[in-house]
């Protein structure tokens, strides 16, 4: 009697356990990066990763975030972009993450299609997953910005002068001004601006920013530009040229506001304002090659770029 007595508490007692194991609260899924398709227009087949913060503010920033040559979006997500991952988890804010699926993934900062406000290259397609992104979450439309390294670093600045009424801030690393690829024949590489051979007037390489967006009156983001002295990919005059262009696009002089060394070997020049968020801020890193961002830069781009509250 005892022996039946046990076996019946048994089959009573294992689903019950069952049950309180289903019930039990279950650890949350961590947020992820996710590819996402069917997004829009997207002309040369970009792919679109996204990342939402598990603690998504309720008026979340949107930073999108433009891998380099030979790079995609997990590699980073997971790499030398992983700074901004942690500060989403902190802020809340949702990043963008283009990924280029041609040959070498470049983004196209070359073609006549890219160096047009929609004209269909890749900037087309990203325009198309910031809209999707903008269409599901509660954006705040003032905090709309975009930072990338070397061949994202040059997407960075097309997508600031193409569309400067979506983006409210720009932070390159390792770039050249937006126009500055530019090639008639087909190839994706201009050795002539790799090099730091062209050369132009500020008010030449604003209007060439501006012929991207013709009859645009507006404001351009405010930009953020650093660079290596020993680049040798995308050599150092180019950070010139940049300043350039976007101290002409904000209607400033070329004579910096403000200089200081916020670390050994870096010397900040800021324009137009001195504090944390000038319309034109450079960073040049003495003895630094073709090897930005480096440990502690994003933090500094993070202010710059307002997502750090």
């Amino acid at each position: 009697m005892r022996r039946a007595l046990h076996a019946a508490l048994a089959m009573v007692l294992l689903p019950l356990a069952a049950v309180l194991t289903l019930l039990a609260p279950q650890p949350a899924a961590a947020a992820s990066l996710t590819r996402v398709t069917g997004f829009g227009n997207n002309p040369t087949s970009l792919n679109m990763y996204l990342y939402v913060p598990d603690r998504l503010a309720s008026r979340p920033a949107l930073l999108v975030l433009v891998h380099y040559c030979g790079g995609s979006a997990g590699g980073i997500f997971g790499g030398n972009g992983h700074d901004y991952v942690t500060a989403a988890d902190r802020y809340g804010y949702i990043i963008v993450l283009p990924e280029a699926t041609r040959s070498g993934h470049c983004f196209d900062v070359s073609s006549p299609a890219a160096l047009k406000r929609g004209g269909g290259s890749d900037s087309t397609g990203i325009m198309s997953m910031v809209a999707y992104t903008r269409q599901r979450y509660n954006v705040d439309p003032a905090r709309v910005v975009v930072s990338g390294f070397s061949s994202g670093a040059m997407m960075t600045n097309v997508l600031a002068a193409e569309y400067p009424d979506v983006f409210s801030a720009a932070s390159a690393f390792s770039g050249v001004p937006a126009g500055c690829f530019a090639t008639s024949d087909g190839s994706q590489w201009n050795g002539q601006c790799s090099g730091g051979n062209v050369s132009k007037t500020a008010q030449q390489w604003g209007d060439l920013a501006r012929s991207m967006y013709p009859g645009y009156n507006g404001r351009y983001p405010r930009m953020q530009l650093w660079h290596g002295t020993t680049d040798t990919t995308l050599a150092y005059r180019n950070f010139g040229e940049e300043i350039k262009q976007w101290t002409n696009l904000q209607g400033l002089s070329q004579t910096p506001s403000a200089t200081d060394g916020p670390r050994p070997a870096w010397t900040r020049t800021r324009y137009g304002g001195t504090g944390p968020q000038a319309p034109v801020e450079g960073i040049s890193i003495a003895g630094a090659g073709h090897t930005l961002p480096q440990s502690g830069m994003l933090a500094y781009a993070l202010t710059f770029l307002g997502l750090d509250h």
